[in-house]
Order: C-alpha cells, then sequence, then structure tokens
C-alpha cells in the first residue's frame, strides 16, 4: 500500500509502576530452578530483558488505553468532534461482547459519530490499525483516527509462575513456558490524520505498508484465557523464531520494491521488542545494521501489540528520530504475519 496524505501526527504512552525483574521472576521460580538445577541469570542472559512492568491493582485492557488516549488527546488542540473512529488494537481485550473500544469511547467521552472497532492480530494489532486506519484517510473516508493500546501480561505471568512450580515438568516440557516470562504491561495511542488538518508541528509521513501473511504456522503461539485472570499461552520460541524470519525476508523482498527502499536507507528502525536473540537473528537475515535498532525490551519486555508503537514514541520523544529522519517499522506476529512500514519525520 501506498500512502500519500497520512500522517501520524501525535503519540502518547503510560507505563505501570511495577517493576519485575527477571532475577525477581526467578526467586519466585526458586523451587524448579533447584529441582531442575536450572543457572540463575538464565532468563536475563537469553533474552536481554531486565526488568517488565506491571499494573498493581487489576486493571482493564479499556482502563489501560484510556491512560494513553487521554493523555494524548488532552495535549492536541482538536475537539473529540474531529476524531472519526478509534481503534482498539491490543491482544488484551475486555470481554467478547462489546468491542473494548466501547468502553475507550465512552472513558474518553468522544463524539457519537466516532466510530468503534477493536482489531486483534496477536503483537501485530496496532500496525494493523495503522493500515487500516492509513487506508480510511487516504479514500476520503476519515479525517483523523485515534488509535489505542493497553496491555497487561500479568495474569499471564502468575498463572505461568503458579503452572511451573505445581506441574511435574521436566526441562523440555517447560519451554514452550518460558516465552510467557517476558510478556510485559504497557499502554500507547496515536492519531493517525489527512495531512490537511494536522495540528502539531512535527510529525512522522506514512509511505508504504507491506504485509506477509503464512498462517501454516499459527500452532507455534497459541494463547486463551476463560477471563483476564486466567490467561495461557504455549509457544515454540526456536521454531517460531526461525518461521518469523522467514516471513519478515519475504516481506522485506516485496518492501523493498514497493518502496524502493534498500537495508541502507533507514536512519532508524524499530522493531518488535521479542528479545535480543530475537532482535540479532532478524537484522541479520534482513541483512540490516543492529546499530540503527532502538530498543526498548530491556526495560520494558515483550507488551505484545503495544511495543512496536510504545518503542516508536519514545524514540521520537527523545529525539532518536527528528525531522527528515526515515524510519523503519518491523513487525512479526503470531500466526504468523509480518507488516513492515516506511515513513519519514516532517515539519
Amino acid at each position: 500500500m501506498n500512502f500519500k496524505n497520512v500522517v501520524i501526527e501525535s503519540m502518547d504512552y503510560d507505563l505501570p509502576d511495577e517493576v519485575w525483574t527477571s532475577s525477581y521472576l526467578e526467586e519466585q521460580l526458586r523451587p524448579l530452578y533447584e529441582r531442575l538445577r536450572l543457572p540463575e541469570g538464565r532468563l536475563e542472559l537469553m533474552t536481554g530483558i531486565k526488568s517488565r512492568r506491571f499494573w498493581s491493582e487489576a486493571i482493564r485492557p479499556s482502563e489501560a488505553s484510556s491512560l494513553a488516549g487521554k493523555k494524548l488527546l488532552e495535549k492536541l488542540p482538536i475537539q473529540k468532534e474531529e476524531i472519526d473512529a478509534v481503534i482498539h488494537s491490543s491482544v488484551c481485550r475486555d470481554r467478547l461482547e462489546p468491542a473494548t473500544a466501547s468502553y475507550v469511547h465512552r472513558n474518553l467521552k468522544l463524539s457519537g459519530k466516532t466510530q468503534i472497532l477493536d482489531i486483534s492480530n496477536a503483537c501485530l494489532g496496532f500496525l494493523n490499525a495503522i493500515c487500516l486506519g492509513a487506508g480510511l484517510i487516504e479514500s476520503g473516508q476519515a479525517k483523523r483516527i485515534l488509535i489505542v493500546a493497553g496491555e497487561n501480561g500479568k495474569p499471564l505471568v502468575q498463572n505461568t509462575i503458579h503452572q511451573l512450580l505445581t506441574s511435574d515438568l521436566n526441562r523440555k516440557q517447560i519451554k514452550p513456558f518460558f516465552a510467557n516470562l517476558t510478556i510485559g504491561a504497557g499502554c500507547v495511542a496515536a492519531t493517525l490524520c489527512h495531512e490537511s488538518v494536522v495540528t502539531t508541528k512535527e510529525w512522522i509521513r506514512l509511505h508504504h505498508i507491506v504485509n506477509e501473511t503464512d498462517s501454516s504456522f499459527n500452532h507455534l503461539c497459541e494463547g486463551d484465557s476463560a477471563n483476564q485472570e486466567e490467561l495461557a499461552m504455549q509457544t515454540d520460541s526456536e521454531e517460531l523464531l526461525v518461521a518469523g524470519i522467514q516471513t519478515a525476508q519475504r516481506a522485506w523482498k516485496r518492501f523493498e520494491r514497493v518502496s524502493g527502499w534498500t537495508s541502507q536507507t533507514p536512519d532508524k528502525i524499530f522493531c518488535h521488542q521479542v528479545g535480543k536473540t530475537h532482535r540479532n537473528k532478524l537484522y541479520e537475515g534482513l541483512n540490516l545494521e543492529v546499530s540503527k535498532d532502538f530498543s526498548t525490551f530491556e526495560t520494558l519486555g515483550n507488551v505484545g501489540s503495544v511495543s512496536v508503537p510504545i518503542t516508536l514514541a519514545m524514540g521520537w520523544e527523545k529525539e532518536v528520530i527528528q525531522v527528515g529522519s526515515k524510519a523503519a517499522l518491523l513487525g512479526i506476529g503470531s500466526g504468523l504475519s509480518s507488516i513492515m512500514v516506511s515513513a519519514s519525520v516532517e515539519q
């Protein structure tokens, strides 16, 4: 997809106060570590994740998304009637019905003319929302769209710890559970708009978006829940890594054809925040320079659909990208799908 008139007007985010270090998680798993003679420090060593964050109290995905949405709307000189749609794009949702976006709409007191919908596609939900929202704007069906995501991985991590401590699993059997221990929490919001109505002094212009899907690998990472307190997920991390990079390589080839970019073009790259092994293997597979990477997994862990956009928001905030910078957004999500975006900072 090629876009000529769509920009990310502004972004904002919020982070939980409670910090869980990888060493703290391992301390909770000490009986398992001792029984299986696992070396301490393996979680951080394998992933590069020093810590992740969680809300201390129970919080619904809509409440988390609304935190970021409220912060963003408070700093923009726009009326709420100017928001044509709100898209909630998290893995986590309040319930099956109604749409989690309906709760965000109510929390933010948005206009009656604002369309509401949820988009969910594992860790790629936010990028899917950008793609579909940009299409609505480019086609003239909308002028400004609010995209939000709020993930809370605490119930999943707590349930995983309980399962590991109460089940008589061996070293091989615990492997599908360890990816769960990389999960964190956070929320992010962005306004996507037609360039004719942008209100900020600086924005990110979208140029091209490509997608590559290979659903033959959708069994490699599967999660489910009976409710917010009983989240479960199992991942074949090794096979998922290999299949994900193969999918990303096909996506990158098409991305180069569509955008005209090469591996040397981006000034900065923001990819899904799984961990250092995934990051390094991905950059090697795409022939990209790791020095161009901006990462947050070290202190935030894997925050699902929040990961790519919150990393972009933090990089923009810290002026890692400035006016004139070319940025590539690279996402890989279980399913499997890969989405790649070319963008540049303008004023």
